[in-house]
């Protein structure tokens, strides 16, 4: 009998706190009609939770006859969620409320030694990225790890991930949750994107999207039905092994992907360095394609032909009501520009493209979603197995605002 009146608080803890957080401010009778409940059990919870520091008072209901009854939300500092975004190139690090905002963020360039060198350095820049907000490390409840790969859920190691060394040799979560002392989530840094996006625009008719991300490398993200989309062993949406572009059955494209090699990073550049024997930045080639540069213009345009082949080979498959551009090379509205016109070759019906409406953030926002609803679930809900608690998004502006 215990465990069932235990499980029962769980239970109507986490019902309470879900309608705190998605409708707060709002009054304990609000609560109890809401949620069926009775008006003395959410009385009694809202005090244990207010006691307990996790939510708050914030004035009284306004244009009722009677009585003004007190209302209540969440207390946005009372923990946190450490969301990082690790690139081939960058990681960086923001430190989020539980009202989803970024309070603190910073960035740094990937440590090229990458393994164990890269976890500390994600250690060291949560740590210090706290202390420059004088935040409590204790109160850091959770951190969530975007890599750009695929978790191996039995080894820890990070597989497909050739722009980070070593990556496949350690178990890269438990060596993070040693360092920090908290709960440490790893998942695929587009896969994070792809919820971003979903969570923060809160759009029904993006229930179903693809979020393409193109940069160092290039990767799919897949909601269906509001929900991610992971595979069997965690590697749906890794697109760059699409076997076209380059010859997908060579030594490179197994490490690689035959389509990554056509299209992300070093496939622009050095399609222009072969073509020209000069060697410009991505940003620079663009910049030349702007000026009339023709080579430029060619490699762009390579780039953008087999990125709308597998924005085809996606839609064929599981046809989203949109397909969102990101990463720092997809984000571009230039490539855009080139893209869709080669998708209207090869597909008999439009297909809606956007480009991503966090930019550089996405990631981070899909890891603040996924960080506090495990962290609701963890404190509210004490892991009870089959819980959820949906965690509604800031507005956009609050979220980029904090994050920029």
């Amino acid at each position: 009998m215990s465990d069932i009146s235990a499980i029962s608080r769980r239970v109507t803890t986490s019902t309470i706190v879900q309608a705190i957080t998605s409708y707060g401010p709002i009054s304990r009778a609000s609560v109890a009609k809401m949620t069926g409940l009775s008006k003395q059990t959410v009385s009694e919870v809202v005090s244990r939770l207010e006691s307990d520091g996790w939510v708050q008072t914030v004035g009284r209901t306004e244009g009722n006859i009677g009585r003004r009854a007190v209302v209540y939300e969440i207390v946005p500092d009372a923990a946190f969620v450490a969301s990082v975004d690790l690139g081939g190139t960058k990681v960086r690090v923001a430190l989020c409320n539980l009202s989803g905002t970024v309070v603190v963020e910073t960035s740094e360039p990937t440590d090229v030694k990458g393994g164990e060198a890269v976890v500390d350095q994600i250690a060291r820049l949560i740590i210090n990225v706290a202390d420059t907000k004088k935040l409590p490390t204790e109160k850091i409840r959770i951190a969530v790890i975007g890599v750009p790969g695929v978790l191996e859920a039995k080894t820890g190691h990070i597989r497909m991930a050739p722009n980070i060394a070593d990556m496949d040799t350690l178990n890269f979560p438990d060596l993070l949750e040693k360092r920090l002392g908290v709960e440490v989530v790893v998942e695929n840094d587009v896969n994070l994107a792809a919820l971003g996006e979903h969570w923060m625009t809160q759009r029904t008719d993006r229930d179903d999207l693809a979020f393409v991300s193109v940069g160092t490398g290039i990767g799919a993200g897949l909601v269906v039905g509001g929900e991610l989309v992971r595979g069997a062993t965690g590697a749906a949406g890794e697109i760059g092994f699409l076997p076209f572009g380059a010859d997908p059955q060579e030594d490179e494209s197994l490490s690689i992907g035959a389509l990554e090699r056509v299209t992300a990073t070093s496939a622009i550049t050095t399609f222009y360095q072969q073509q020209t024997g000069r060697s410009l930045t991505v940003p620079e080639i663009f910049e030349a394609a702007s000026e009339g540069d023709t080579i430029a213009k060619e490699a762009l345009g390579h780039a953008a032909r087999h990125i709308a082949r597998a924005v085809v080979a996606i839609c064929s498959i599981v046809d989203p009501s949109c397909v969102v551009l990101g990463g720092s090379i997809g984000a571009r509205s230039e490539l855009m520009e080139l893209i869709e016109p080669e998708i209207m070759k090869c597909f008999p019906r439009p297909i809606t493209l956007e480009p991503s409406a966090l930019g550089s953030h996405a990631a981070l926002a899909g890891a603040t979603a996924v960080g506090l609803s495990r962290l609701h679930i963890a404190v509210f809900a004490k892991g009870l197995p089959g819980t959820k608690i949906d965690v509604p998004s800031p507005e956009l502006k609050t979220f980029q605002q904090g994050a920029a």
